[in-house]
């Protein structure tokens, strides 16, 4: 992965970048992306957007051992668009990579800078069921 520094301003630029967007519809395309790097980056842009746009108390990204990929936001009890196993290993590489949680666990704000404002996160990262969680939780 790249530096930590440039993934965190890569984010920053795509949710500038997708913020007039509908950020359901652009998820629900990533799995077909041929950049699996590029497309990490911009589900995490993407949830972000969403959550902040849907009132999201947090995100919850889950990927199983077996591939298995599960996306649910805390505030309703229907999924959200899974990024596809591909993806999703490498939404959790780019993670890492912002985050430093070398050994797959740990806890830690993220601020976003989103157009003209900005957004504190608490991104956690733990392993679940064989896989990996990633947990975006949202201020309210």
């Amino acid at each position: 992965m790249k530096d930590s520094g440039s993934l965190h301003l890569k984010v920053q630029e795509l949710c500038d970048c997708y913020a007039t967007t509908d950020p359901l519809k652009e998820m629900s395309e990533l799995p077909r992306d041929a950049d699996k790097d590029e497309a990490a980056l911009k589900w995490l842009s993407l949830a972000a957007l969403h959550g902040v746009n849907s009132n999201a108390k947090e995100i919850e990204l889950v990927v199983k051992d077996d591939g298995t990929v599960k996306v649910t936001a805390e505030y309703r009890t229907g999924e959200l668009p899974s990024p596809g196993p591909n993806v999703a290993g490498k939404i959790i590489e780019a993670l890492k990579g912002i985050t430093h949680f070398e050994e797959g666990k740990g806890k830690t704000p993220l601020a976003l800078g989103i157009r003209d404002s900005s957004i504190e996160l608490q991104i956690k990262m733990k392993p679940k069921d064989g896989g990996n969680k990633i947990s975006i939780k949202f201020p309210e």
